[in-house]
C-alpha cells in the first residue's frame, strides 16, 4: 500500500507533517480531514524519492537558473508565506515542487542552513549567480520588517517584469539579425559557388566585353574566393580585439556613450536603461532598503557605465545630505520628465510612487519603439536584401545577354 507524505494545519492553526499509508490520495485526504488537519501538500512517498534521485543526476548537468525559475519560486515562496506556514516549512515545499534541479537543490541547501538557525538572507548570499545583490537587500529588508511575503511578491512581480521587457527587446531583434544572416548566406552562395562558374563562361568568349557594374561583381567574388581564409582572420582579430577593449573600464565607458549616440537603437537603450533604473529603484525603496544602499545596488542594473556615473554622483550627493534629482539633471543622461517626477517625489514623500509611474510610462514606450522599429526594419530589410540580389543579378544577366547575341 502506498505511503503518502503531508503537510498541513490543525484544528489549532499550527503546522504539522507526517505520513499515512492508503490507497490513493483521496483516500489520504478525507482521513487527515476526520483527524482535523487541513493538508497543504501531500505526496507519494516512493515517487517523491524518485524524484529526488532524478532531481540529483539532473543538477550535475544542469547548472543554470533563468530568471522565469527564479520568478515562479519567489511567487511559490510568498504564497506559502503569505499562508503562516513557517520559512523552514515553505521552503522545504518549494524545493520539492521546483522542476530545475540546480535551484531545488540550492533551495534545499538553503532549507538546511535557514532550518540551523541561519538567517534567509545571508544563506541567499552565499549563491550570489543566482540571487544578485537586489534580492539579497529585498529578502533582510522584509525579514527586518517582518514582510518577507509582501517584499517577495514585489520581487516576484519585479523579475515577471523585467523578463518580459528583456524578451520585447530579444524579440525585436531577432527578425533583423535573421535576415542578416538569410542575406549574408545568399550572398555567399553567389559570390562563392555562382558567379565563378558564370566567369568561365565570360572567359571562353574573348570579344565579350564586360560593363565596369559586372567587373566590380567578379572581382568582389575573386577576392571572396582567394582569401575568404583573410577575411575570416582578420574579422575574427577584429572582433576579440573589440571584445577585449569593451571589457576595460575605460573602453566600456567609451562604447556606452558611443551607443547612447546612435540613432534609434541608443534612444531606446537609453529608454531601457531609465526604465529598469526607476522600477529598481521603486521596488527596493518599497521594500525599506535604505536609500543609499539601493542607489549602489541600481547602478549595476542599468547595464550602462555613462548612467552608471551619473547615479554614482547622486549617490554621493545623497550621503551628503542633497537631494537626488540635482545631479541626475546635470549628467543629461536622463530625460527632463524623470528629473521632473523625481523631484517632485522628493518633494511630496512619495519618491516610490513617483518613480513606478515613470517606469510603467518607459515601459509603454519601449514597447511602442519597439513596435515601430519592428515594422520599419521589416519592409527596410526586404528591400535592401531585394536591391543588392538584384544588382548582382542585373550584373551577370546584361552580359549573358550580350553573349546569346554574339553567339546568333
Amino acid at each position: 500500500m502506498p505511503i503518502f507524505e503531508y503537510r498541513g494545519l490543525n484544528s489549532a492553526g499550527r503546522s504539522v507533517r507526517g505520513t499515512v499509508d492508503t490507497d490513493n490520495v483521496r483516500t489520504a485526504k478525507t482521513r487527515l480531514k476526520k483527524d482535523g488537519i487541513f493538508v497543504t501538500d501531500i505526496k507519494d512517498k516512493g515517487k517523491t524519492a524518485a524524484s529526488r534521485k532524478a532531481k540529483g543526476k539532473k543538477a550535475v548537468r544542469q547548472k543554470g537558473v533563468n530568471v522565469t525559475d527564479l520568478s515562479m519560486m519567489t511567487r511559490q515562496l510568498a504564497t506559502l508565506l503569505k499562508a503562516n506556514i513557517p520559512l523552514v516549512d515553505s521552503l522545504q515545499a518549494v524545493s520539492e515542487q521546483i522542476e530545475n534541479a540546480y535551484l531545488a537543490e540550492i533551495i534545499a541547501e538553503i532549507k538546511n542552513a535557514v532550518n540551523e538557525g541561519g538567517t534567509l538572507h545571508k544563506s541567499l548570499g552565499k549563491y550570489p549567480k543566482v540571487f544578485d545583490k537586489m534580492y539579497v537587500s529585498m529578502c533582510e529588508a522584509g525579514e527586518m520588517s517582518g514582510t518577507l511575503d509582501v517584499i517577495l511578491i514585489r520581487l516576484a512581480e519585479f523579475k515577471e517584469s523585467q523578463t518580459e521587457l528583456s524578451a520585447k527587446v530579444k524579440s525585436a531583434m531577432l527578425y533583423p539579425i535573421m535576415m542578416l544572416g538569410f542575406t549574408g548566406l545568399l550572398l555567399g552562395v553567389l559570390f562563392v559557388y555562382v558567379i565563378p562558374k558564370i566567369v568561365t563562361v565570360f572567359e571562353s568568349s574573348p570579344e565579350l566585353k564586360l560593363p565596369w557594374y559586372t567587373l566590380v561583381v567578379i572581382d568582389i567574388s575573386g577576392f571572396l574566393v582567394n582569401y575568404w581564409h583573410v577575411l575570416m582572420i582578420s574579422s575574427t582579430v577584429g572582433f576579440l580585439l573589440f571584445r577585449n577593449w569593451k571589457n576595460t573600464p575605460k573602453g566600456r565607458a567609451q562604447w556606452d556613450r558611443i551607443f547612447l549616440q546612435i540613432p534609434v537603437v541608443g534612444k531606446l537603450g537609453r529608454i531601457v536603461a531609465v526604465s529598469r533604473f526607476t522600477r529598481t529603484l521603486s521596488t527596493l525603496l518599497n521594500g525599506g532598503v535604505p536609500m543609499l544602499s539601493a542607489m549602489g545596488i541600481v547602478r549595476n542594473v542599468v547595464d550602462n557605465e555613462v548612467i552608471a556615473a551619473a547615479i554614482d554622483v547622486g549617490r554621493l550627493n545623497i550621503s551628503e545630505g542633497e537631494s537626488i534629482a540635482g545631479p541626475l539633471k546635470k549628467s543629461g543622461q536622463f530625460p527632463p520628465i524623470v528629473i521632473h517626477m523625481i523631484n517632485i517625489g522628493e518633494k511630496t514623500g512619495e519618491l516610490e510612487n513617483m518613480l513606478l509611474q515613470v517606469s510603467d510610462a518607459y515601459d509603454f514606450q519601449v514597447k511602442t519603439s519597439i513596435s515601430g522599429l519592428t515594422s520599419l526594419l521589416e519592409p527596410l530589410m526586404i528591400i535592401v536584401m531585394g536591391c543588392v540580389i538584384g544588382i548582382i543579378v542585373f550584373a551577370i544577366m546584361i552580359p549573358m545577354f550580350q553573349l546569346s547575341s554574339l553567339g546568333g
